[in-house]
């Protein structure tokens, strides 16, 4: 089924596809929980970052690309598929692939992807499935919901290398996928619990204010690791010493000069960065009191975990 709406406002309504990777845990840019915020408006930050809007611009370069290396014909429709079954998992095709003959109906979806060169041992040979599991399972999401059986993912490295890998419809992935959503849904957005934290910034989000009130008491298990904890930070500090010495050796060398060399390579370069300014605030404040003072903004710091010595 179709719907035509502003898609994007509504993302707390709905699963979509550049949720699943995360929901799985196969994602390297949010957690289950992140998506759990969203989905329950306790969190609505927008997602933003370099390579996200490069990306989201080149799709369509990328799109053009494709339809010049195959002939075939796109069609770009910004309305959402929604589950017959389901009406909070949704699907935003980037293409649809046309079949041949006017009026046809569409034969494949098409994903548009840029990528890393640096990442290309993550993808397999050309005109394979083999491409990174997030967005293997984000097109058989996107195949789950709209029961379209092909797939072609197109993927741009850097600006020089273009890719095709052409993904089969695989029912059994698509019934896990949508087994773990509808769990993901069930029992964490409608009963308004969250999934379990995978990270430190996971709890620290969802934990982020104290109550100077409140006091645990420790399992035995506990304090082991911390005693744990406190030797692998004093390996930390042995090896930053050591660290710290050895850059000391090579600066001792170098003196004046920028680049250090061996055989005709560089082995490091020891050179300032450009120069950047920024707001002497002591300053200001000494000197314009009332003028900071208008200026002063609250910082809501983040909790901070400390381990204690214990004798």
């Amino acid at each position: 089924m179709l719907i035509n709406q502003d898609f994007s406002v509504d993302r707390t309504k709905y699963i979509g596809g550049s949720d699943i990777g995360a929901i799985l845990g196969l994602s390297r840019f949010r957690s289950p929980l992140e998506v759990w915020q969203e989905k329950t408006g306790k969190e609505t930050k927008k997602v933003d970052s370099l390579p996200l809007r490069f990306g989201s611009f080149a799709e369509e370069f990328v799109a053009n690309e494709y339809s010049h290396a195959t002939g075939l014909e796109l069609l770009h429709d910004e309305s959402a598929f929604i589950h017959p079954e389901h009406p909070m998992f949704s699907a935003h095709i980037d293409r649809l692939v046309l079949g041949k003959g006017i009026g046809s109906a569409p034969s494949k979806i098409l994903e548009c992807k840029t990528a890393n060169p640096f990442a290309m041992h993550d993808w397999g040979e050309v005109g394979s499935d083999e491409v990174p599991l997030p967005y293997l399972c984000q097109v058989a999401w996107y195949q789950a919901i709209t029961k379209i059986e092909g797939a072609d993912l197109a993927v741009l490295f850097g600006n020089s290398d273009f890719r095709i890998y052409e993904i089969a419809r695989d029912k059994a992935l698509e019934a896990l996928i949508i087994q773990k959503a509808l769990h993901f849904w069930n029992v964490y957005v409608l009963k308004d619990l969250p999934p379990p934290p995978q990270s430190q910034a996971d709890y620290q989000s969802l934990f982020n204010k104290g109550d100077s009130s409140k006091s645990i008491e420790a399992q035995a298990e506990t304090l082991e690791l911390t005693k744990r904890l406190q030797l692998l930070n004093g390996q930390i500090e042995v090896r930053e010493k050591e660290i710290s010495l050895i850059k000391q050796n090579i600066m001792s060398q170098m003196g004046e000069a920028e680049t250090l060399h061996y055989q005709g390579k560089v082995l490091a370069t020891w050179k300032a960065p450009k120069p950047s300014f920024r707001i002497d605030s002591k300053r200001l404040e000494l000197e314009h009191p009332e003028l900071a003072m208008n200026y002063r903004t609250p910082v809501q710091n983040s909790r901070r975990l400390v381990i204690k010595q214990i004798s």
